[in-house]
């Protein structure tokens, strides 16, 4: 390490495993910014269950070892890279994603993946937004191309991104069902645009919506499909081009704007409770609202 390199506190995993495998350290080199980057002071990261399955070595993308979790931080700009036009030192920010990690003092991202983070949102609040929000809109808005007065049905809505898909479907104008698994939670979607909430946890409570959702194995008949003109689709944040990024940032900077974003904050960690929160997003019998480590 070179003499007088500054130097942050940061969790590092140095193997794949469970939450136990990370570790805080108190001697990480501060990353200096090049080129396209902005280096950002972070003040709050949003702890993401990807985050789980990416530490635990079975996620499709594997980060090299060493590294440090989290994708969405929220922060103030410390410094930019010599190509960097866009961002300025001490402006408030968030990201959606990182290049050095979140669950830091001190987070490096690509600069188009950092936003403007508007005086009405807090830090927590910005770290809510990133995976939440833009997952949940590029789902409602550009794969499943909704259309006001329809109905959506959004399982587990009382998470990040539940409650972000609640919110983008109540502003464009959709009818809004949701369902959750505890009471807080079911509480929580309906003051977040649902009209009418489920409790994902009673038996037959399908039979209630009449529409069908799922998040496990199905079997799927395509004649029945093709009878009700249906369409299954997947997504992932992680596929999305930069067109599909700066569009899906444009509406929900316009929601920000209008009022209709606003993140939900569940539990809050400070840096050296990682491992706890990682517990916790697994073991949870019901989420309300953003998970968020608190660097402040």
């Amino acid at each position: 390490m070179a003499t007088g390199q500054r130097l942050m506190r940061a969790i590092r995993v140095f193997e794949f495993g469970g939450p136990e495998v990370m570790k805080l350290q108190s001697d990480v080199a501060i990353p200096i910014p090049k080129d396209n980057q902005v280096l950002i002071k972070v003040q709050a990261c949003g702890v993401n269950p990807v985050d789980t399955y990416i530490c635990s070595g079975t996620y499709s993308r594997k980060p090299l070892l060493p590294y440090t979790p989290g994708l969405n931080v929220a922060g103030i700009v410390e410094a930019v890279g010599e190509h960097v036009s866009s961002f300025k030192k001490d402006d408030r920010v968030f990201t959606t994603s990182t290049l050095s990690g979140g669950y830091a003092e001190y987070a490096l991202a690509a600069d188009d993946t950092v936003y403007i983070l508007p005086e009405k949102l807090d830090f927590k609040q910005g770290a809510a937004i990133g995976i939440p929000y833009f997952t949940a809109c590029l789902a409602l808005l550009h794969s499943a191309c909704v259309k006001a007065g329809e109905i959506a049905l959004i399982h587990g809505a009382s998470g990040g991104v539940g409650i972000a898909a609640c919110q983008i479907a109540r502003a464009y104008g959709l009818k809004v069902l949701g369902t959750a698994g505890t009471e807080e939670g079911q509480n929580i979607v309906l003051q977040n645009g649902a009209h009418e909430v489920f409790n994902h946890r009673e038996v037959n409570y399908i039979d209630k919506i009449k529409i069908v959702g799922c998040r496990g194995s199905i079997e799927i008949n395509p004649r029945d499909t093709m009878a009700k003109r249906s369409s299954i689709k997947g997504i992932s944040l992680f596929s999305a081009s930069k067109e599909e990024f700066q569009q899906m940032a444009a509406a929900l900077q316009a929601g920000i704007e209008v009022g209709w974003l606003r993140p939900v904050i569940g539990p809050v960690y400070p840096l050296e409770k990682a491992a706890q929160a990682h517990k916790d997003i697994i073991h949870s019998p019901g989420a309300t609202g953003k998970m968020i480590l608190l660097l402040k």
